[in-house]
């Protein structure tokens, strides 16, 4: 994939996110606080999140705010740190949840369901301790599960 082809679904995103947010996401993560209108916008954090992740395969927060921060600084110059930057995602939660929900309504491909839906956000357990993983080296990442205590 060129540069412009990437250039082009960066652009793409941000606008289907803020068409998005236009008629309902904004409702979802509506600010109340006087600080209501950041720098940094909410569709632009899920832009990126949803860019790096797509066509970077960048799946750790860290790994993207340090692509973000040198690729893509001239697109989105008031980045924040590595640390707002996750708040900011993790407090945008319950938007994920519903964009992904649009996403599969406005794309589903014409071969599946229109009815049935399905999600899985489940841990799934290649190595316990120690070990390293063997399987899907680039989307796994050695981590606690607070709901199976391992």
């Amino acid at each position: 994939m060129t540069s412009t082809d990437k250039k082009f679904h960066l652009v793409k995103i941000y606008f289907y996110v803020c068409h998005r947010s236009d008629i309902e996401l904004k409702y979802i993560c509506e600010r109340f606080s006087h600080k209501n209108e950041p720098e940094f916008t909410d569709q632009e954090a899920v832009t990126i999140y949803l860019y790096v992740m797509r066509f970077e395969n960048r799946f750790n927060v860290k790994d993207m705010i340090e692509f973000a921060s040198g690729y893509l600084h001239d697109w989105f110059p008031k980045l924040p740190s590595y640390k707002a930057f996750n708040v900011r995602i993790n407090r945008l939660s319950e938007v994920f949840r519903v964009l992904s929900e649009t996403v599969l309504n406005d794309f589903v491909p014409q071969c599946c369901s229109k009815t049935i839906k399905l999600i899985d956000s489940m841990p799934v357990i290649t190595c316990f301790g120690k070990r390293t993983a063997k399987v899907a080296k680039v989307i796994t990442d050695k981590g606690y599960c607070s709901t199976k205590g391992i």
